[in-house]
């Protein structure tokens, strides 16, 4: 059943475009004098929309149809006029294909002949196969035209390819973005319920095991200076999760706060003439981070220079150590890192020769 509704919804649409085939054949030859009036373009684009509608498109995805498109819209109606012309031949095919059959059908089901023919089983199984064929044919073509008349009004009044791929482009950065900004929010949290949370109920402790440490004093000393040292470590977690002096106090001060906890001596060089975004200083802080943390673990550096520049547009970082050299952008941590700056639109890169020195650099866009 549900077919059968599809199917007469369109034939009437083919039906309805062959009509309107013919009445924009004649609206075109009118006013092809005067393509240029702004009059003429829009009831250009009203038609163009009636037919959009009559294909049951989505006309927020045709652009054409919007104000000041009207050009196009007119080479749409000039080049459907065909298909519809098209659609209605095939209707004409069907209708006098019917009109061929029927007759015959009402005849020999009365046992009458036919245009002299008496119904026999080898003519009536030849008739009914090629009718058949017909049939299959014509029916096709409704398809066709239909699907062929909607491929053409999505090409000519969908947006241009080249257009709706930047705009892709331009939607995939801004998720990628937003990824990335909703990660640091979420870092930021953590680091804040890592403050006031725990950390302070750690800080309490030591406190009062200090205040208790006149009783039983090399219990309570040992006991003291684990909860310190738990303490302390729970300030470094909290300071790689998300370094809560980076909003405060801006990108110099965070990675001074890097270079004071590094085991390996750290010199930091930070230049800008104004804040960066915040997601730009938030993936610096991490490139220097992590650059910083796999010098002192794995290249036995004895000493990092950090360099952070504003050139033109972007913020750019460079880190240098005196270690091994070796490090592959491949690998865990300085793939991470490259990912991130990648969904900035930055460029990563690692240079590190055996025996060293390795320089990694970071170029952040700020626009």
């Amino acid at each position: 059943m549900r077919a059968a509704v599809e199917g007469l919804r369109l034939g009437g649409a083919v039906v309805l475009g062959t009509v309107t085939a013919l009445a924009e054949l004649v609206f075109l030859l009118l006013t092809l004098p005067f393509l240029g009036n702004p009059n003429v373009r829009a009831s250009a684009r009203r038609l163009a929309r009636l037919e959009a509608r009559r294909l049951r498109l989505d006309l927020s995805e045709l652009d054409a149809l919007e104000e000041g498109r009207g050009k196009r819209a007119g080479g749409y109606l000039a080049a459907r006029v065909p298909v519809g012309i098209l659609g209605g031949l095939v209707l004409v095919l069907l209708g006098y294909g019917l009109s061929v059959a029927v007759p015959f059908a009402a005849a020999w089901g009365r046992g009458e002949a036919f245009d002299g023919m008496v119904p026999s089983v080898p003519l009536v199984t030849y008739l009914g196969v090629a009718g058949f064929v017909v049939l299959f044919l014509v029916l096709s073509g409704l398809v066709g035209v239909h699907a062929l008349e909607r491929m053409l009004a999505r090409r000519m009044l969908g947006p241009d390819p080249t257009q709706a791929l930047q705009r892709r482009i331009t939607e995939l950065a801004e998720s990628r973005a937003g990824i990335v900004a909703a990660v640091d929010s979420e870092r930021r949290r953590i680091e804040r319920d890592l403050h006031d949370g725990l950390q302070q109920r750690l800080v309490a402790l030591s406190m009062l095991i200090g205040r208790s440490l006149r009783g039983r004093a090399e219990l309570m000393q040992q006991a003291h200076q684990e909860a310190q040292q738990a303490l302390a470590e729970l300030r470094e977690v909290a300071w790689r999760v998300y370094p809560s002096g980076l909003d405060s106090l801006g990108l110099g001060e965070a990675l001074a706060g890097v270079a004071e906890r590094s085991s390996v001596p750290v010199t930091v060089d930070c230049r800008l003439e104004e804040r960066p975004p915040m997601a730009v200083e938030t993936a610096a802080y991490f490139v220097v981070c992590e650059a910083v943390t796999n010098a002192a673990k794995h290249a036995g550096a004895t000493l990092i220079t950090v360099e952070v520049r504003q050139e033109e547009s972007a913020v750019v970082v460079r880190v240098r150590d005196d270690g091994s050299g070796g490090a592959q952008a491949s690998g865990g941590g300085l793939s991470g890192l490259a990912r991130r700056v990648a969904a900035l639109d930055g460029r990563f890169e690692v240079t590190s020769p055996a025996g060293g020195p390795t320089t990694i650099t970071a170029v952040l866009p700020c626009g």
